[in-house]
């Protein structure tokens, strides 16, 4: 984890604690008439609401799964929240040095086990996580699917200096025709094995959800009641910042700043899938990060997804289910929503129109005027 530091803030009306502006910080490169844009922070504003009579939230950033987290803790004395925060963050690198698709890792290591036909020894809290993995998968009629790392990475998304690349479409259709899917793995006896030898694993949309819960589980252990805990743009809440809830703002998918503010309760989670946050362009179109593995391409027709959650399991499924809805599309996504189980969804589509739930209606404030949503 690199960047890591602590401050004392005491709010004031309501501070861009994540600083907006710098989470707007691009990277530009060309090469043969295309340009690279990647977001490299978070992909949700986090706004808190406090008044300057309030005791000082403590507040610790790092650098860990490719972006920026944000632990901050309201209520308690400075050396026991820095400690709780140190924890955290120490627990988020912990699963990132396992869990990391293209580094050596215990998840890399298995994925060169499985491309051998191999079977392999895996951790039981990694079986865990990809069992888990596997019945999302199924619920979401395997539009999120971990096993098409290979995709990904023909894609170029396997890399810390991104370049551009347009894959083949002869090597595009082998994959697919190939057809991996998390139920390929075999588990038994501490292993794991694929049937299918095109099952490359990439964790990427589940493992900050996974982190979000673990985060809730150490801070509930220490004591800790009230707290915010922002991966790249998962966040989860607990407790609240003082008389008042958080409040946090749903990035604009074009645009600096909040596209709408909510606020989100004890045990609430909310995570957006967006095509801004990493991607290229190319002759004028957009390729991001969120492939379709039905046809093995980026998705477009969508901005982005934003899904608000809650429960023991708010991080995963903040994490794992605006994926479902963002490949689905203006069409589907509805339907999709329904399959995982949410009540509370918003889509922004290509052209910037809003489409969402009532139930979210009601949760959210937009920050432009003109804004006329979509009810679905």
């Amino acid at each position: 984890m690199t960047g890591s530091r602590r401050q004392m803030t005491e709010d004031r009306g309501q501070i861009l604690v994540s600083r907006c502006a710098a989470q707007l910080l691009k990277v530009r490169h060309s090469r043969n008439n295309t340009s690279v844009l990647c977001l490299l922070l978070p992909v949700l504003c986090l706004l808190m609401s406090a008044c300057s009579k309030e005791p000082p939230a403590y507040q610790e950033q790092g650098y860990v799964f490719g972006t920026l987290v944000d632990v901050s803790i309201y209520g308690e004395e400075d050396a026991r929240a820095r400690q709780a925060a140190s924890d955290v963050l120490q627990e988020f690198q912990r699963l990132h040095d396992m869990l990391h698709a293209w580094r050596p890792s215990e998840l890399s290591a298995l994925n060169a086990a499985f491309a051998k036909g191999e079977t392999r020894a895996i951790s039981p809290e990694l079986e865990t996580m990809l069992q888990d993995a596997a019945q999302l998968s199924q619920q979401s009629r395997v539009t999120f699917n971990p096993s098409i790392g290979k995709l990904i990475e023909l894609w170029g998304f396997h890399a810390d200096e991104f370049k551009p690349v347009q894959p083949d479409g002869a090597q595009i259709a082998r994959l697919t025709t190939n057809n991996p899917q998390m139920n390929d793995i075999v588990f038994g006896q501490g292993k794991a094995q694929s049937s299918n030898p095109a099952v490359q694993l990439d964790l990427g949309g589940y493992a900050k959800g996974y982190a979000l819960d673990r985060a809730a589980i150490l801070l509930k252990q220490r004591g800790v009641r009230h707290a915010l805990i922002n991966i790249g743009g998962n966040i989860l809440a607990l407790g609240q910042h003082g008389k008042r809830a958080w409040r946090v703002g749903i990035q604009h998918p074009r645009k600096p700043g909040a596209l709408a503010t909510l606020e989100l309760h004890d045990g609430e989670a909310i995570g957006t899938s967006g095509d801004y946050q990493r991607y290229f362009e190319s002759d004028g179109k957009r390729y991001c990060h969120l492939i379709d593995p039905r046809s093995g391409y980026p998705v477009q027709g969508v901005q982005a997804v934003t899904v608000l959650t809650r429960g023991a399991r708010a991080g995963i499924l903040s994490d794992v289910a605006s994926k479902p809805l963002f490949i689905a599309g203006t069409s589907g996504w509805r339907a999709a929503a329904q399959q995982m189980g949410l009540s509370e969804a918003m889509l922004v589509d290509a052209q910037g129109g809003i489409h969402l739930t009532a139930a979210l209606q009601k949760r959210l404030e937009f920050t432009g005027k003109g804004i006329h949503p979509q009810v679905e």
